[in-house]
């Protein structure tokens, strides 16, 4: 098969890769880590989502690779603006919203299923590779080696034997997610063999850190430098985008569909039998890694997180974990404004 058809751009972190890697094309993620003139004001309102307005930015400043198409997740209304805002500032270039349903019920991933098969017909338009069982299977299998070998690094990390700590490993998952996978299985594989000193003295804190998004590898620098030590993260940014699909034959598309809503929920996703799951399920991710603090990262206007944070401080409440919340517009300078009340909690830890 062909897998030179080209670049398909991404913004989501439930965005179906393997899909799009089987019909020959690399995914891109549009990060908002790149500094470009600040022009989505013109498009969108001031108190949105800064994640969506720097991703708006980059596209308006010509700052992106030669795009097939991009590709949005309708996760949430601010997702959506930004679906409708691409597409008057990239005008006649391919574009398409697929629908993500908020909960992972039979009925929701089956809805998930056909979506996914809609947006194959979609990437076949655009000119890419007839999507069949054995393909998808293939592409599917390659994303689950880079789960496995983000295990390995993360384990590494854990150790204080990987060189560059937590900002190594972001800088890591930066690059998967703009990588072709087979490109970043030999980038993994070659970090995994690369030795480090152990580090001596004081080991930091440990701390599980949480949120949407966070691609700066400075600011996961910024908190060790302030005594923390990052143990696991469940991030937008971070491990979130590769977590393993499980197949075991059958209908791939199916697979697909439940593997990705199936996956360590955001904020926007929720069980309809847990209501307040998100906030168990950060303090049960806490107590597993052994981190005894958490700290929570969320850009600002994130109506999700919003919603959901005051259940996430009650569980972490519960269990007698200490939280510290930061907001931030997806710049360093608002991660470094914030390095005080970090040094403050990492001492109160010790």
């Amino acid at each position: 098969m062909n897998r030179n058809k080209g670049v398909i751009g991404f913004a989501c972190a439930y965005t179906p890769l393997p899909l799009i890697h089987a019909a020959g094309f690399q995914p891109y993620r549009v990060l908002p880590n790149v500094d470009c003139p600040d022009q989505a004001g013109h498009l969108l309102h001031d108190n949105l989502c800064p994640h969506v307005k720097r991703v708006l930015d980059r596209a308006m400043s010509g700052l992106l690779p030669d795009l097939k198409g991009m590709v949005f997740m309708n996760s949430c209304d601010s997702m959506r603006r930004l679906y409708d805002a691409w597409k008057a500032a990239r005008v006649g270039r391919n574009v398409v919203l697929v629908d993500l349903p908020a909960v992972a019920t039979d009925s929701s991933i089956k809805f998930f299923r056909d979506e996914l098969e809609g947006l194959s017909r979609t990437l076949e338009r655009w000119d890419g590779a007839v999507i069949d069982e054995a393909s998808l299977a293939g592409s599917i299998g390659l994303y689950n080696r880079i789960s496995a070998l983000f295990t390995e690094l993360r384990g590494k990390a854990n150790r204080s034997a990987l060189k560059g700590d937590s900002a190594k490993l972001q800088e890591a998952y930066n690059r998967a997610s703009i990588s072709s996978p087979e490109d970043c299985i030999d980038f993994l594989e070659a970090l995994l063999k690369e030795d480090a000193d152990i580090q001596q003295g004081e080991a930091g804190v440990p701390v599980y850190l949480f949120g949407n998004m966070l691609p700066e590898p400075e600011a996961f620098a910024l908190f060790e430098s302030c005594g923390a030590r990052i143990v696991s993260d469940d991030l937008c940014t971070g491990s979130r985008l590769f977590s393993a699909i499980e197949t075991g034959g059958g209908d791939m598309l199916l697979n697909l569909a439940r593997g990705i809503l199936e996956r360590p929920a955001c904020a926007r996703t929720f069980s309809a039998e847990r209501p307040g799951s998100l906030g168990d399920d950060v303090a049960a991710a806490a107590k597993k890694t052994g981190a005894r603090g958490v700290i929570g990262y969320t850009a600002k206007f994130c109506d999700p997180y919003i919603a959901r944070l005051p259940g996430v401080r009650e569980s972490l409440k519960r269990e007698g974990i200490p939280l510290l919340l930061l907001e931030g517009d997806c710049t360093l300078r608002s991660i470094g404004q914030h390095k005080t009340r970090i040094q403050a909690f990492v001492e109160m830890m010790r």
